[in-house]
């Protein structure tokens, strides 16, 4: 009996060594990780982030020499492609693994931010772990979403809806810049709150817009902050949203329930005000012609692939995700101008030719071809200070090998466009300056074998920002309206008590944005002064 014992004991002990020691052949086969920083036992180099991870990973990308870097945060693997060689390799070559999000405990499970673009629903995926048709089900549903926005929303630059909504919300803008110059900061966001919101809910929104503005502010800040990597100790241990409100040290707890509230309200209150005014008021815009065009369709022998939810849902993204990045883009413009007054004065001559033959009118986006430099000046805006430096993470599906790296299933994958923009390789020496001649031919026309930033800032592959085409717009014309009218310079108001722009404080989350600094706006004469008058609506 003992020795029969002792038998099963030695052939269990020979098979674990056995599978032991051919596991570690099969690791040791295995190609090597990127490089990157070795981190602590457990909690690999999670507190090696700071407040600007895309500057930091960045360095490490120069330190080992790697467009790729590996880290682990915690049990969680993160990989980081600094050029767009990289970026493009991956995330669009190989778009088919490389397109799923990473799981949000936070921002989805706590929060209730799953409706937006692409936040896979991890919650219910622990009760689906041995279905794979959730996966298929969950790349439907966002399939579904980007179909009606596309379907619905205009699809370039050129549609006259929208180039109606951006050039009346700019006009009014340069009013508002003149009566009010010092409250700029509002000024942009109310700017392209009424272009979203007109766009999303109808102009008649557009009067009542106020509460909309701060709900949509509030909000995207605070998911903004809930989806970068390693900011929530949650997302890397999951089990602590089990945790009880009241515990010690949850403190993100708090920060979920607020998060909670502003996602309900998100989806709900626009909308449902939208839908009421159907029968009388609301005007056509995506969530009226979605919702008619639904209505139409349960008339008929043709059901439609979308229901309600998905036209709120798609509305909600446009409001939440649209609003913020073009009122920061333009903050950035006019802290590159007053560093930059001689690229200020020289965007204004080019601006002056288009004005003589206008008979009083202001730029339209019929005069771009004819406005090179200005158009290098926002190209090098978005080059020089992306509002969205790392985009929001990409996950990998499956196990996958690049450059000799082993890649593993699960990883969130990073496109760091801080770096990319920042490669000289692309776009010459001395990176970090404001240089829109970048992006010019000697005779100066645009390039065009330089790397548009806009290719990088709106993400890569499958998760590029669907509604780039109106962030564009209304980054031009609210850029070419500002040239024509106004001057943009250097306070000289002692009373002025915000940061001089040399010393600019930024805030940061997956949005990077300058928090208010000093600067002067002033009406460039009386005649631009008529000007903006003649040609506002409010």
């Amino acid at each position: 009996m003992i020795s029969c014992l002792l038998l099963t004991v030695s052939i269990a002990v020979l098979c674990t060594l056995c599978f032991a020691s051919e596991s570690h052949l099969r690791v040791k086969s295995r190609p090597p990780l990127p490089p990157g920083p070795r981190g602590w036992p457990l909690v690999g180099s999670l507190f090696s982030l700071v407040s600007r991870p895309w500057e930091l990973w960045m360095q490490w990308s120069s330190q080992y020499d790697s467009d790729i870097i590996y880290c682990n945060l915690a049990g969680t693997s993160v990989i980081v492609l600094s050029s767009l060689c990289a970026a493009e390799a991956l995330l669009e070559k190989r778009a088919a693994i490389y397109s799923d999000r990473p799981r949000a405990p936070m921002a989805g499970d706590l929060m209730g931010w799953n409706f937006l673009f692409g936040l896979m629903d991890y919650g219910k995926l622990r009760h689906h772990r041995k279905n794979a048709s959730y996966f298929k089900l969950y790349r439907t549903d966002l399939r579904t979403h980007r179909r009606l926005f596309n379907q619905e929303v205009p699809l370039n630059a050129t549609k006259p809806e929208l180039r109606t909504s951006a050039r009346v919300a700019a006009h009014s803008l340069l009013l508002r810049l003149l009566n009010e110059p010092k409250e700029y900061p509002g000024h942009l966001h109310r700017f392209a709150g009424e272009i979203i919101i007109s766009l999303t809910y109808g102009a008649d929104a557009v009067v009542g817009e106020a509460p909309y503005l701060r709900l949509s502010h509030q909000a995207a800040k605070i998911v903004q902050d809930a989806l970068v990597p390693g900011r929530f100790l949650v997302d890397i241990l999951p089990v602590l949203r089990y945790v009880p409100e009241w515990f010690p040290g949850v403190r993100f707890l708090t920060f979920a329930r607020e998060g909670k509230k502003l996602a309900e309200k998100m989806r709900d209150v626009p909308f449902t005000d939208t839908k009421r005014k159907m029968a009388s008021t609301a005007q056509p815009c995506f969530t009226v012609n979605a919702l008619q065009a639904l209505d139409s369709s349960s008339h008929s022998t043709f059901k439609s692939y979308y229901d309600e939810s998905t036209v709120k849902n798609v509305a909600a993204n446009m409001y939440t995700a649209g609003v913020d990045p073009i009122a920061e883009t333009l903050a950035v413009f006019i802290l590159a101008m007053v560093l930059n007054p001689q690229v200020f004065k020289k965007a204004q001559r080019e601006v002056d030719v288009i004005l003589e033959g206008k008979g009083g009118e202001l730029p339209d986006f019929d005069d771009a071809e004819a406005l090179p430099y200005v158009t290098a000046v926002i190209k090098e805006v978005m080059r020089w200070m992306p509002v969205g430096p790392i985009g929001i993470p990409h996950r990998l599906s499956t196990d996958d090998e690049y450059q000799g790296y082993h890649l593993p299933a699960g990883s969130i994958v990073i496109g760091n466009a801080w770096a990319i923009l920042r490669d000289e390789r692309l776009y010459g020496s001395d990176t970090d300056a404001f240089k829109p001649e970048r992006f010019l031919l000697a005779n100066g026309a645009l390039d065009a074998k330089i790397v548009h930033p806009e290719t990088v800032a709106f993400g890569f592959g499958r998760r590029i920002c669907p509604g780039r085409h109106i962030g564009m717009s209304a980054i031009w014309i609210a850029v070419v309206s500002m040239l024509a009218t106004l001057d943009i310079g250097r306070s000289t108001d002692p009373k002025d008590k915000r940061e001089e722009p040399d010393e600019m404080v930024f805030e940061g989350g997956l949005q990077f944005a300058p928090l208010p600094f000093k600067c002067s706006i002033l009406p460039r004469s009386t005649e631009a002064v008529d000007l903006v008058r003649a040609n506002a609506t409010v």
